[in-house]
Formats: structure tokens, sequence, C-alpha cells
């Protein structure tokens, strides 16, 4: 593995994570208290149990695995609460989750990445936990701007000012 490729894969994994912070801030914005913590039915969970659930995945996966910190995840606990904080308390945990372990991240080397953890039951290097990490929020993003969309019936404008019908380019060197 070259560095240019280490850097290159973190700088692209982070720049993924950190995509997905400003999406849930605008579907917060967009709702109210009561429906932040709106379960849709008993098969799906309110965005704020989302929430709780991606920055104790993450502080799991990311902090305490590659950071080597005490797990202290409780994961029941994320998905049973029911109530208690407010949108303003639940992006500053989630921001803050994110910063810890965006900070970490950047700062893993070839030897880190290629090391195998064992994480929730699994087995993964630093690269799959990185993979997880992104995808996951990405998955549970989608989720969040799916039910607010169901809720205020609005585009949520994700990429408003771009062009999405741009062709590919041929880049043959």
């Amino acid at each position: 593995m070259t560095n240019n490729f280490i850097q290159e894969f973190i700088e692209q994994s982070i720049y993924r994570i950190k995509e997905n912070t400003p999406r849930i801030e605008k579907c917060l914005n967009l709702l109210t208290e009561d429906e932040v913590w709106h379960q849709p039915n008993a098969s799906t969970n309110s965005i704020a149990n989302l929430i709780l659930h991606l920055c104790g995945n993450i502080r799991q996966y990311a902090v305490s695995s590659l950071g080597y910190k005490d797990d202290l995840r409780e994961r029941d606990l994320e998905f049973s609460i029911k109530g208690g904080l407010n949108k303003s308390q639940l992006t500053e945990k989630l921001t803050s989750t994110i910063e810890a372990a965006t900070s970490i991240i950047e700062k893993l080397d070839e030897k880190e990445l290629l090391k195998i953890r064992s994480v929730q039951g699994f087995e993964f290097s630093g690269i799959g936990i990185i993979i997880h990490v992104t995808e996951h929020y990405s998955y549970h993003t989608g989720q969040i701007a799916l039910i607010t969309k169901l809720l205020k019936n609005k585009d949520l404008g994700f990429f408003a000012g771009r062009d999405l019908n741009i062709k590919n380019k041929n880049n043959e060197n």
C-alpha cells in the first residue's frame, strides 16, 4: 500500500462521512421536536433513535476500536429511549461523535488500517471498520431523509444547484 493510496482512502472516507451530517441537520431543521421522536410504526425507528443508534455504532466502531477507547455502548438503549433529548442536543451528540471518529480516522497509518479487530462480534480490519462506518452512516441518513420527506412532503434539495445529468468524461490516460 502506498502512502498516496492510504491518504486518498482516508480523505475520501472522511469526505463521505462528513457529507451526511449536514443532510441530517437539514432534516432536523424541517421537523418539530415531536416529529423527531415520532415512530411511524412498531417496525420503524424514530429519527431521534436513528441518531442515537448512529452515535453508538460510530463510537463503538471508530472511536472505541480504532481509537483504543473503552467500549461503553449500550445498543438496546439507543432504540428504547422515547424522549428527553431535543434537536439541538441530538445534533451536538452527532456532531461530536463524527468529529471524534474522523479525527481518529485521519491519523491512521498502514499498520492500523490492516490490523484486524473484533468489533460487535465481527472481525474487521481498520479498512473494514472505516467502510462500515461510512456505509452505515449513509444508510441511516437515507432513512432519516425518507422519514422527513414522508412527514413534510418536501424535496430536501441535497443536490440543489448541481446538474446531476452531466455525462462522465472519458478520462483515459
